[in-house]
């Protein structure tokens, strides 16, 4: 998938515009690599299109812990738009990530992430919590 598929899909998803979408996708990597370890966004960087691996970089080697409301408010702040909007974004962001990645990197991204976060990432999450 390149850099503009990965912005139509969440466009697609989100019925947003291309601007929108891309500041969605931009802010949800950004808050996505503060919320997981280093290692691990690095290992994402890596799998996206050339155009948004540089969002996915985290800041440092820990990941910072928050929560869904966070989540949000920081994706909705970034990407200037309403929370609704923004959580509708982040489902689809991690949509493509998902089909971007394969299931089982996309797992190992969403295992690191707090019980109250699959709803968004995984509306069927198969992990215990």
């Amino acid at each position: 998938m390149d850099d503009n598929q990965f912005i139509d899909s969440v466009a697609d998803r989100t019925g947003a515009s291309a601007e929108q979408a891309t500041a969605i996708a931009r802010a949800t990597l950004t808050t996505l690599a503060e919320r997981i370890d280093g290692g691990e966004a690095r290992d994402l960087a890596d799998r996206l299109p050339e155009a948004l691996r540089a969002y996915a970089f985290a800041s440092g080697e820990t990941a910072e812990p928050f929560g869904l409301d966070v989540f949000v408010q920081r994706v909705g702040g970034r990407a200037d738009v309403e929370p609704d909007l923004a959580e509708a974004g982040i489902r689809a962001v991690f949509d493509t990530i998902r089909d971007t990645i394969g299931a089982g990197d996309y797992d190992d991204v969403i295992a690191q992430l707090p019980a109250e976060l699959w709803q968004v990432a995984d509306p069927n999450p198969p992990y215990d919590g």
